[in-house]
């Protein structure tokens, strides 16, 4: 079994600014701000939900297939997912634009300034989900809006059960939008605060969410996780973390795990008891891809 992994691609550049912002910016001249941060380290990461989605499964033994868009800088990160032997059958090269591309400044108090170019990724919609005999589950991460738009109704429209997972991507919809989303989805998972928010938009409670789908899953960080079927929440107890180094792409490297559950054809709970570990495996590392998984280890 194959996962087709609709999200981006991107490049994500980390700065650290050692003092801290609030000392540099002074609020009463907020109208004319202009202010430049000394940032002595800087490191460059290989990100975007697909990718690092991609990467999770892939090192747990699984099958990811990302469709995803790169844009005219991104022969390297081609390279690395063939390097990895992830397919990159889906991934599109866009001549006229750069990559996605996070930059995130980070002060001494662990606050964060982020510039965000989607570039490549508001062409996502170009590639289209087709029928394959190895695809039989999916899922939807961040994206261009179109592409997330069009890509869930050509899962549903395809019969290809498929995980709703929107992200950060989620204030680009409306509620009625939502609502169709979580209609034509298979399972749904979210963040607590990005949970909050989908009950907000759609009028639905998680209750409500989990009677439409197969199972609604809502993490909640070091709390764990709760799993949401036909009404009824189960928590699943957190994994404690061997250390706390970075958090970015934890999120996906639970996602990871919960996508290699349903390729075995787990419970629900099980898949959630995975991905609970894998983000706690994941935040020991620093980037969002730059750790290993020995299955064997961990009894998959």
């Amino acid at each position: 079994m194959t996962t087709l992994i609709c999200g981006s691609l991107a490049f994500d550049t980390i700065m650290n600014f050692e003092g801290r912002f609030q000392e540099q910016i002074l609020p009463d001249q907020l109208h004319i701000l202009n202010v430049s941060f000394l940032v002595p380290t800087l490191r460059r990461d290989f990100g975007g939900c697909a990718g690092n989605i991609a990467y999770a499964l892939k090192v747990l033994g699984g099958h990811p297939l990302p469709m995803a868009t790169l844009g005219n800088d991104g022969q390297d990160y081609l390279q690395r997912l063939q390097d990895l032997q992830i397919s990159t059958q889906f991934v599109r090269q866009i001549g006229h634009t750069y990559t996605a591309q996070a930059m995130i400044m980070t002060d001494r108090d662990n606050n964060q300034i982020t510039a965000f170019h989607p570039g490549a990724m508001t062409s996502a919609h170009l590639s289209q989900i087709q029928a394959h005999p190895d695809i039989k589950l999916g899922i939807i991460s961040p994206d261009g809006r179109d592409a997330m738009l069009e890509h869930a109704q050509q899962f549903k429209s395809l019969d290809i059960p498929f995980v709703f997972d929107p992200g950060q991507g989620l204030p680009m919809f409306d509620g009625n939008e939502l609502a169709q989303f979580v209609d034509q989805a298979t399972w749904v998972t979210v963040n607590d605060y990005e949970g909050k928010m989908l009950c907000e938009r759609t009028g639905w409670s998680a209750q409500d969410i989990s009677n439409r789908v197969k199972g609604l899953i809502i993490t909640m960080g070091h709390e764990g996780s709760q799993v949401w079927v036909e009404g009824q929440m189960t928590h699943v107890p957190p994994v404690p973390a061997a250390d706390v180094v970075d958090p970015t792409g934890c999120g996906d490297a639970y996602r990871g795990g919960l996508l290699y559950g349903l390729e075995k054809g787990w419970p629900l709970v099980r898949c959630a008891e995975l991905g609970n570990r894998m983000g706690s495996h994941k935040i020991a590392h620093l980037g969002p891809q730059n750790y290993m998984v020995n299955p064997n280890a961990w009894g998959i």
